[in-house]
């Protein structure tokens, strides 16, 4: 009979995960304990984990939306309320448009024969390498002077669009590429055109692609600043700039910037968890019980 032995871990590997749990939840805790703050208990010398919870600050910024009439809030100050529906309908439709646009550029490139082919595709993850603040200034021009674009919500789409394509096309090269190339042919063969090859049987294949793509593209239009600052207005803000703008040198409510990142929050961990369940699933799918 065999006993298992196990390595005595160091203590010092515990410290460090312990350090390492604490660093990533402390700033969450601390951003929840303080959203539920009343600024007087915030700025108190006094103020400790020890007070009463009060929902005044997601009151004030959610007034424009609640059901209800909120008894303490004196001033509906739609600004916070509005910048979080236009991340929301930002993120989500630079975010549908990449990956229709850039699964079907995926496809031609790796099953299409072309000159250039091969530079192509190169040159799509060379231009994700450019920095945002790179293209700063050149698309603030020609979005403001040349298209009229600026302080719409649909010049800061085209711009994410634009910004996230080339990564979501290099990404899904690499699912296109394992897809048999006999399951397209046998599909052609029983009458299926080049968009039922293509939407039946090449993308329920690359689920989990698409899934990390579409992750991918969320976040980082959902918490893009600096183009979002350069060309939105009071009504296209979205919200990281709105926590930003609100940050003055005479008065920072910080009960109130610490509910909205709080709701800032919240959309890309729920589209994190649906878009990876189906990466799991996509996994899965061809498992077979041994």
């Amino acid at each position: 009979m065999s006993a298992k032995t196990y390595d005595k871990q160091n203590p010092a590997f515990y410290a460090l995960l312990v350090a390492l749990v604490v660093m990533a939840i402390g700033p969450i805790f601390m951003m929840l304990t303080t959203s539920l703050k009343l600024n007087v208990d915030i700025t108190s010398d006094t103020s400790s984990l020890l007070f009463m919870p009060t929902l005044h600050n997601y009151e004030t910024v959610l007034c424009d939306y609640l059901w209800y009439e909120a008894p303490n809030v004196d001033y509906c100050d739609k600004t916070f309320g509005r910048a979080l529906v236009n991340s929301l309908i930002i993120a989500l439709i630079s975010t549908a448009l990449t990956l229709v646009i850039g699964c079907m550029a995926a496809y031609a490139i790796v099953r299409f024969r072309f000159m250039g082919r091969d530079t192509v595709s190169l040159t799509t993850l060379m231009m994700r390498m450019v920095p945002p603040a790179v293209l700063l200034v050149p698309v603030f021009g020609i979005w403001t002077f040349q298209f009229g674009l600026d302080g719409t919500r649909g010049g800061i789409i085209l711009v994410y669009v634009a910004m996230n394509l080339p990564f979501v096309i290099w990404i899904l090269q690499s699912f296109i590429v394992q897809v048999p190339i006999q399951l397209e042919e046998a599909a052609r063969m029983d009458g299926a055109g080049p968009f039922q090859v293509f939407f039946l049987v090449v993308l329920p294949i690359i689920k989990p692609g698409l899934a990390a793509a579409s992750i991918f593209t969320f976040r980082v239009a959902w918490n893009e600043f600096l183009l979002a600052n350069a060309l939105a207005d009071r009504n296209s803000r979205t919200v990281p700039v709105t926590i930003v703008n609100s940050l003055t040198e005479y008065d920072i409510d910080w009960g109130v910037i610490m509910a909205t990142g709080m709701l800032l929050a919240i959309p890309p961990i729920i589209f994190t968890f649906v878009a990876s369940r189906q990466i799991i699933t996509g996994m899965t799918a061809g498992a077979v019980k041994g």
